[in-house]
């Protein structure tokens, strides 16, 4: 599949000051709707010196901002806009440093904006069918004196085969903690494909579902059409980027990030519009950071 391009010279082509993304907003949330005073539909014309558009009837405005990721923020939207075509073309993520040397902006407002774009890439979890792979991995922590490593992170992730994935932060691998994401993510009658972890073993059988296992231990990755290269493909690719690109993190937004690759990995193949407008269409909708405190986290290979 050709996914479609957009550049760097399309988008300040297309977005060269406020004006013209404050329009963007406009069309696209509030082109058809019909004042509440005179009820004519999309009769709206922008309002000098202001972010407002202003019914002809002189009776009903709509700012175009509010509702957004936008409204509370005093940043040019076009330095936003910026923001998000950057984090919307790296397949790695995009530092906060990195949208601070190239938007112009503070460090404190660039890392926000990063925030606030992350919470656009979580959403609820597709419900996963046929063959999931399923495992899960440690990430983070910092070395103590015997450099060993501490506070790790452990987070558990399932992928349907052509399909979409789902990683999320567990307190630990025992059946108890791993039994929640599975029961909710993945349909019954569906196939598990793990490794040898025991605690797949029970959760599968009470859970209905089918259970097929490749041996790590013994060295063996592949068993028929029982594998999970998968989902150890989408943690390397995880970790190469935290490590590479963010370096340090708190594991409180641990989760956000896992929001931000699931959201990638995704969408990168599915989607018929760039991931620039697809995220821009994403702007107005409600999104709830979800945290969980576990330790602060360095990432290591």
């Amino acid at each position: 599949m050709k996914l479609p391009k957009f550049t760097i010279s399309q988008f300040h082509k297309l977005f060269p000051d406020d004006a013209a993304c404050l329009e963007h907003l406009f069309q696209q949330f509030h082109s058809k709707s019909a004042c509440p005073k005179c009820g004519l539909i999309g009769q709206y014309y922008r309002q000098k010196k202001t972010a407002h558009y202003v019914c002809y009837c002189g009776k009903s405005q709509i700012s175009p901002k509010a509702g957004t990721i936008f409204e509370k923020s005093s940043t040019d939207l076009v330095k936003w806009f910026h923001a998000i075509f950057l984090m919307s073309q790296s397949r790695n993520g995009v530092a906060a440093k990195e949208i601070e040397r190239q938007v112009g902006v503070t460090y404190k407002t660039a890392w926000r904006m990063a925030k606030e774009i992350r919470k656009m890439m979580n959403e609820e979890p597709a419900l996963q069918s046929g063959e999931v792979e399923a495992d899960e991995t440690w990430i983070g922590g910092k070395r103590n004196m015997r450099h060993k490593m501490e506070n790790k992170s452990i987070v558990f992730g399932s992928v349907q085969r052509k399909g979409k994935v789902h990683a999320e932060v567990v307190k630990d691998t025992t059946e108890e903690s791993l039994l929640h994401p599975i029961r909710n993510n993945i349909a019954k009658g569906s196939v598990l494909l793990t490794d040898e972890l025991r605690a797949y073993k029970s959760i599968t059988n009470v859970e209905g579902l089918g259970h097929a296992t490749v041996k790590h231990k013994e060295k063996q990755y592949r068993k028929g059409g029982a594998y999970t290269n998968t989902i150890e493909g989408f943690w390397s690719q995880l970790k190469r980027s935290l490590d590479g690109t963010y370096h340090v993190i708190s594991a409180k937004y641990l989760p956000l990030y896992l929001g931000e690759f699931s959201f990638r990995y995704n969408y990168a193949h599915s989607a018929d519009q760039h991931l620039f407008h697809f995220l821009l269409s994403r702007v107005g909708l409600p999104h709830v950071l979800v945290s969980q405190r576990i330790g602060a986290c360095r990432y290591f290979d």
